[in-house]
């Protein structure tokens, strides 16, 4: 079955993220349920991939002014039938920024559920993101693609300035020990 990669992951995060236990189960009920849970015309919601770009320092992170949401997120987007959210998560970074990236683990480093508004023809549904956390390989200037209004590399520490949104915050505060458990 093609959801089973992703559904590995999730057993994978269980075991490193036991208290978001809801939200891990409310996801995998999700992708259990719906065989087409990667196809973006799956409209009680589709599996998005996400990618926490960092630069070489490892101490900003690069953010989109999401044109359609009009709000500072982590640059991703729809699977579009792929079923291979870091590959999403990888190939969605690259487009909208222009940059070189690679992950700095295979294991998920978040995930959201989230309502995204109805929106021209499209009516309102979830997105079911798996989050990546990536690294710049190379340079840090980006190009800014249709998706965005602006991009933005942002100090961690600094990321309240740029957003209030309840997840990214919540990424900034489990950055700390994700970077520990790459230490070897």
């Amino acid at each position: 079955m093609h959801r089973w990669p992703l559904l590995d992951l999730l057993a994978d995060y269980v075991r490193r993220a036991p208290d978001e236990l809801s939200t891990i189960n409310r996801f995998r009920e999700f992708v259990m349920a719906h065989e087409r849970c990667f196809e973006r015309d799956l409209w009680v919601g589709h599996v998005t991939g996400s990618a926490w770009v960092v630069n070489a320092a490892r101490d900003r992170v690069l953010l989109t002014h999401h044109r359609k949401l009009g709000r500072w997120l982590q640059l991703g987007g729809h699977s579009d039938g792929n079923p291979d959210a870091l590959q999403v998560a990888l190939a969605e970074a690259r487009e909208e920024s222009g940059l070189a990236v690679a992950p700095l683990s295979g294991h998920v480093f978040d995930l959201d559920i989230h309502e995204i508004p109805a929106r021209c023809a499209d009516p309102a549904h979830f997105h079911y993101d798996v989050r990546f956390a990536l690294q710049v390989m190379g340079g840090e200037s980006f190009r800014v693609s249709r998706e965005s209004l602006d991009l933005a590399w942002v100090p961690i520490e600094r990321l309240e300035d740029y957003t209030d949104e309840v997840s990214m915050l919540r990424m900034a505060r489990k950055w700390p020990g994700f970077l520990e458990r790459l230490t070897p």
